[in-house]
């Protein structure tokens, strides 16, 4: 009987872990239902905070892939699932641990990539996409700008060299 809901859950894992942009392993030990449902809300709307087993979510993990986790399930696991931008979660994750000390940031996966619990917390000290996309943006702008000042300058240049010219030409016409 417990098979079919076993196959489920590592069926439902899995395709978690593919949609997922990233995810994220923590230990939970010693945390309150009311602490882990700030924490639920403190990573906001494009993630999903879930309570796993060990076994299943391992099995989940190598179905969809990711093999390099297995040593991060250990003791009591949650792993948040993130479908939006990481950055948010992650900095939503560091900031709950610093009040939570009993919430711990074990490692994780980007994109294929496996990062550790200092990688996730480097993850969260960046800024967040739309503002990384805002400086980019400045940044081409400003680019932008200083070509068409150098484009404007060419012309403008060469018009008060060949005035000068005309002068000292008039100059040196007019002793002789």
């Amino acid at each position: 009987m417990a098979r079919p809901d076993k196959a489920a859950a590592v069926a439902e894992l899995a395709d978690q872990f593919r949609s997922s942009n990233a995810a994220v392993l923590t230990e939970y030990r010693g945390l309150t239902v009311a602490q882990l449902k700030t924490l639920r809300r403190s990573l906001g709307e494009d993630a999903q905070y879930a309570v796993v087993k060990n076994t299943l979510t391992k099995i989940a993990a190598n179905e969809a892939g990711i093999s390099t986790l297995d040593d991060l399930f250990n003791g009591p696991t949650a792993v948040a699932f993130i479908t939006g931008d990481p950055v948010t979660s992650a900095k939503g994750l560091r900031d709950f641990a610093k009040d939570n000390p009993n919430l711990v940031i074990k490692g994780g996966v980007l994109d294929g990539k496996v990062l550790s619990a200092d990688e996730i917390k480097k993850l969260a000290d960046l800024e967040s996409r739309e503002v990384l996309l805002a400086k980019l943006a400045g940044a081409f702008k400003s680019k932008q700008s200083q070509a068409a000042s150098l484009f404007q300058a060419l012309p403008s240049k060469f018009v008060r060299t060949a005035e000068a010219l005309r002068v000292k030409l008039d100059e040196q016409g007019g002793a002789e």
